[in-house]
């Protein structure tokens, strides 16, 4: 009999974007990174991607890229980030499923996923459908083929769910052991036998009836691999890793067997360090010696079709003992990382999401069908929106949707009904009820999806506003950490709130410290068009003002605006923005606030921007969106923080001969001193990757470091390197030939041994790619020239040896 094994990754991440602004800000939990999606693609999904094979003496001899031996499924909103922000990832994903069609039969190695991660048994049948038919339409826009199956979120199931994945042509999904309830033989109609627990047989492919007549292929994974590889230390080594997989292979069984296994695919990195290439190493371990063939789930399916049909428990999922109550529930599962913690919270927060989307249906029937032929249509097919906003996308699909031609402000209203719809179903993302406190970063993001989509329903004219019912029902949600889910409102989602004003205020602000281009300009999902806009400098003080056209990208939303801004020095900033009425008013606020400014008369100029702007409509540094106000407010410290490093210097450079003498007396360094050690090393061992390198420089300051013991930032400094070094690596891969290139790759080659004597975790990934690449392309070439015994060659053979030495790299 046959031997199979398939290894399924699932590759998630919740959407992290502001709901406002569609896009993700600074997340500083995931320093050096910019945010989480930033960190886990670089310890996890872009090193899957170009994974190391390596050899007896650690050696790097092969470099593949995982995902076109393995099966997965990417998270639709985690590919939308990536192709924007990782696009060589996003483009190796892509690739790896194009080249596993070939590998394996036609099949593609990525299957597609349920939209945004909601639990499919809790939401509604509109909701279900709505999500399947976006993830194969997302599916299908990126990998430009059918979906042959579907991973369910948290692969929480139920029959309903089941029947929408048959009808849109699913062929089968894949669900934990635990959710077989019995099976039987097809043709034996009245022979169901029980296999609660994990008693089900994982090694076949198995045909689940459904009411409706049709029927739905299940693979149930091998539990106890499954969980080993998630929670103990088979990833450690690549061979044990594979030996495990063919462990469970069983001589008895008289069919071709596939040993299959399924975990989050952030297992391979970001949870454990080099899994991805202990992933690799058992592909290659099993298929080198013919232990078993690796395939993917559509392969096996095709030629091993079902011979025993099975029925699952309902609402279950693979993630909760209790079937799907942690999403609902304080049903005791959590991440046992907050001992004596509850999740009382959970219940009231379903609750109230769900009285606010029920609130909202009928509204969005009564209104879209006003514009809309179909609403229910439109929302299923809104996702090619969402895939591509543009202009002239979204006039097509209105004009594909309307009733009629519909005037600007009756376009601006159905695009708000329909966001209001994509809201309601991004506020379920499994992740706000997955950890333990409701004032966690994914259960304010789900909140906060609420929020948008309560100023949206707000915004139609409802009776009565639904914010403060809402709030009054987070309030019996309690917490840990924060007291209740109110309180959340108040203190994360509120001030993440977003309208056209904030926008405004946001770019007259920043518009003092960055440059922005003349016309188009953006603001995350906002488009500002200046009609007038001058600025003013005086010394340190600084003015912009003018009036401009805001524009949502998302509901074409606008509103022209008068705007002013004048910066009077340290943290001190002032704007007003308010509704433009008349010509005449704006030229009378632009003049006057334009002569007190000239003026330099502080206090006239703060008097005249409050004549002319409503305090209701003046904003400050606080109202910048994230990103920019840090660089606002780095701008603004650049000079103080110069000035304290000089003192730091000073400190370090004249004490550093009495440092020395009292460390040769065996006496304390006193603390201050060590202090300016400490910060002036760490400024100079991340500044001198910014520039041309002196490995003369690097080595004296790893020397300083461990004369003074300092204690160095491994994180940064690791960063700065790893991008230099890759830097220097395209510049010798444009030009390997190059007379130049003799003496850089000598350098990186120092530079590198040199870092050795500091406790980094250097990221050479990027670098090893571009040289094994370099290797592949010019080795041959490097190698024959050095033959010729031409001094240069030789010496240009050696540099490229050692250059790979230094990265690890097995020649």
């Amino acid at each position: 009999m046959d031997r199979y094994v398939c290894i399924h990754g699932h590759f998630y991440q919740p959407p992290r974007e502001n709901p406002w602004l569609e896009a993700v800000e600074v997340q500083d939990s995931a320093y050096p990174f910019h945010d989480w999606n930033d960190r886990i693609d670089a310890e996890c999904y872009a090193p899957n991607t170009a994974s190391r094979i390596t050899g007896g003496d650690g050696g790097i001899i092969d470099i593949v890229n995982n995902y076109s031996r393995i099966s997965f499924n990417f998270g639709p909103t985690l590919l939308s980030w990536m192709e924007v922000h990782a696009p060589e990832t996003y483009g190796a994903v892509l690739e790896a499923d194009r080249v596993s069609m070939e590998r394996f039969s036609g099949h593609g190695s990525a299957i597609a996923q349920a939209y945004n991660h909601l639990i499919m048994p809790l939401a509604n049948r509109s909701d279900k459908r709505t999500q399947v038919l976006w993830g194969i339409k997302d599916f299908v826009h990126r990998f430009h083929r059918e979906p042959e199956g579907m991973w369910l979120p948290e692969t929480a199931v139920d029959l309903e769910t089941l029947e929408v994945l048959a009808e849109q042509g699913i062929k089968f999904t894949v669900l934990a052991p635990r959710q077989a309830h019995q099976v039987r033989d097809l043709d034996d109609v009245n022979g169901w036998q029980s296999v609660d627990g994990e008693a089900i047989d994982p090694t076949m492919v198995y045909s689940c009836p459904l009411p409706s007549g049709k029927s739905i292929n299940l693979f149930f994974y091998d539990g106890p691999i499954s969980r080993g590889i998630a929670f103990e230390d088979i990833l450690k080594q690549g061979e044990s890793f594979a030996n495990r997989l063919i462990g469970a292979f069983n001589d008895d069984r008289t069919w071709d067997q596939l040993v299959h296994i399924a975990t989050d695919g952030e297992t391979y990195g970001h949870h454990h360090h080099f899994g991805d290439m202990a992933l690799a190493y058992a592909l290659h371990h099993i298929e080198s010696n013919n232990l078993a063939k690796v395939t993917v789930y559509g392969e096996y399916l095709e030629h091993h079709p079902p011979t025993r049909a099975v029925e699952i428990y309902e609402n279950s999922s693979w993630s909760c003992a209790h079937g799907v109550l942690r999403w609902k529930e304080n049903c005791g599962c959590n991440s046992g990382m907050h001992q004596g913690w509850h999740q009382k919270w959970r219940k009231p927060l379903r609750e109230s999401l769900d009285w606010l989307r029920d609130k909202a249906l009928p509204v969005y029937e009564k209104e879209a069908g006003k514009y809309l032929k179909n609403p229910w249509r439109a929302r299923d097919e809104y996702i090619d929106v969402v895939l591509d906003p543009s202009e002239e996308k979204v006039s097509l699909f209105l004009e594909e949707h309307s009733v009629r031609p519909l005037s600007d402000e009756e376009k601006v209203r159905a695009l708000q009904l329909l966001l209001m719809q994509r809201c309601a179903m991004l506020m379920y993302t499994s992740c706000g009820w997955f950890f333990d406190e409701i004032s966690g970063i994914e259960t304010v993001q789900v909140i906060q999806y609420a929020a948008r989509m309560i100023q949206l329903l707000d915004g139609l004219g409802q009776e009565s506003p639904v914010e403060p019912e809402f709030v009054a029902m987070l309030a019996k949600a309690p917490g840990n950490v924060v007291g209740d889910g109110a309180k959340v409102y108040e203190l994360y989602v509120k001030p993440a709130k977003v309208d056209i004003l904030r926008v405004a205020a946001h770019y007259i602000i920043s518009s003092l410290f960055m440059e922005y281009p003349e016309q188009g300009k953006r603001i995350y999902s906002f488009t500002i068009d200046d009609e007038v806009f001058d600025t003013e400098a005086a010394g340190k003080m600084k003015l912009a003002i003018g009036r401009g056209r805001v524009r949502s990208d998302w509901t074409w939303d606008e509103a022209c605006l008068n705007l002013a801004a004048v910066y009077m020095g340290d943290h001190n900033v002032s704007s007003g923005v308010k509704e433009f009425e008349t010509e005449e008013k704006f030229n009378t606020m632009h003049d006057e606030v334009m002569s007190a400014f000239k003026k330099g008369d502080v206090a006239e100029m703060v008097r005249t921007m409050d004549r002319h702007f409503p305090s209701s409509s003046n904003f400050n540094l606080w109202h910048l969106f994230r990103d920019q106000q840090r660089f606002v407010i780095n701008e603004i410290l650049k000079d103080r923080y110069d000035g304290i490093m000089a003192l730091y210097r000073t400190i370090y450079e004249d004490n550093y001969s009495l440092m020395a003498f009292l460390q040769s007396l065996r006496n304390p360094v006193p603390p201050q001193m060590r202090l300016a050690a400490e910060q002036t090393l760490n400024d100079d061992l991340e500044t001198i990757f910014r520039g041309d390198v002196s490995v003369e420089k690097l080595s004296q300051l790893v020397e300083d470091t461990k004369k003074w013991e300092v204690q160095i930032n491994a994180e940064g400094i690791s960063l700065a390197a790893g991008t230099w070094i890759h830097a220097r690596l395209h510049e010798v891969a444009r030009d390997p030939e190059g007379p130049d290139m003799i003496p850089l790759m000598e350098k990186v080659s120092e530079a590198l041994q040199v870092l050795e004597g500091l406790p980094l975790h250097l990221d050479l990934w990027r670098a090893q790619n571009v040289y094994f690449t370099l290797r592949k392309e010019k080795g041959e070439f490097i190698d024959v020239a050095a033959k010729t015994g031409n001094e240069d060659a030789l010496r240009r053979e050696a540099a490229f040896r050692k250059l790979g030495e230094s990265l690890h790299i097995k020649l």
